[in-house]
């Protein structure tokens, strides 16, 4: 089986490694020569362009960072209409439930396959190769890259038979975790106005009533003032919580407190923090409240 995997940023360079390690046939592609070069040294063979990459591919893994990225390469770059017929092309990265549409229409036209399965996890999460998978579209297309997805994860969750259902999920879980770190970032300012240490409240919370990865996780961070290097972006937050808003006015779905959490993430980017991980969503609450 020939893999073709586009984009290899921090979650896909660990994610094409890991098949690697698996004893796949892994060609690569990224936009800037460097990841390509490191997936390379691990035996990879490193493709020119992303239409290259594809080349007689039997499966195309894409790990892209937004709708943009994902369009220009897909089509512009014509990844697509490069993949052979009866090729399966399996979409890891969040995208919008408008995208995940298109594709869907454009990958049946030229009798490609096509799902959707973005992750859950961190990047020591991808190492480990212990992510969770959200998938949705035939589910015999499912059955026949199962095999690959379980090296790259933990589970698999089959979400439906519209590639969208997983681009939905995905970004409602990552509406949540944003609300996450909304909620602790005021909390936090909120102790300290009451010169309470940070770090001790955030030891109490995620030992007692919110012991779960993403309060731990964010948390630690919050607490020690560690936003670089970024595990996850704030920019891509603000993307997510802004796809999660597009999608629910598709089914009529207000999100309120999407509302509010889209005006904290642009307010940290205009103070220049888009860069910083995104826990640095607590600088936010703590310059609204005086204390940077």
């Amino acid at each position: 089986m020939k893999i073709a995997f586009l984009g290899l940023g921090t979650m896909g360079l660990p994610m094409a490694a890991n098949l690697l390690k698996a004893g796949y046939n892994v060609q690569g592609w990224n936009r800037s020569a460097g990841p390509a070069a490191k997936l390379a040294e691990r035996g990879a063979v490193n493709a020119a362009t992303a239409a290259e990459a594809a080349t007689d591919a039997d499966v195309l893994i894409s790990m892209l960072a937004d709708d943009n990225a994902t369009r220009s390469t897909l089509l512009e770059g014509n990844v697509l209409a490069t993949l052979k017929p009866g090729a399966i092309h399996v979409n890891m990265a969040s995208i919008s439930v408008a995208l995940a549409v298109e594709l869907a229409q454009l990958h049946q036209a030229r009798n490609v396959g096509y799902l959707a399965a973005p992750v859950l996890g961190r990047v020591n999460v991808a190492e480990a190769g212990q992510l969770t998978i959200l998938a949705a579209g035939d589910s015999a297309l499912l059955a026949n890259v199962q095999p690959l997805l379980d090296v790259l994860g933990q589970k698999t969750w089959y979400l439906g038979d519209r590639p969208e259902q997983a681009s939905a999920t995905k970004l409602a879980v990552n509406f949540m975790i944003a609300s996450a770190i909304g909620a602790m970032s005021e909390a936090v300012a909120l102790v300290q106005g009451y010169e309470v240490d940070k770090g001790e409240f955030i030891d109490l919370i995620t030992s007692s009533l919110f012991a779960a990865p993403v309060y731990k996780g964010y948390g630690q961070a919050i607490a020690t003032d560690t936003f670089e290097p970024a595990g996850f972006k704030l920019a891509l937050g603000l993307k997510d919580v802004r796809l999660a808003q597009d999608a629910a006015e598709r089914v009529n779905v207000p999100l309120a407190l999407a509302g509010t959490l889209r005006a904290a993430h642009v307010e940290s980017l205009a103070h220049d923090e888009g860069h910083l991980d995104w826990a640095a969503l607590s600088r936010t609450a703590a310059r609204r409240a005086g204390q940077i």
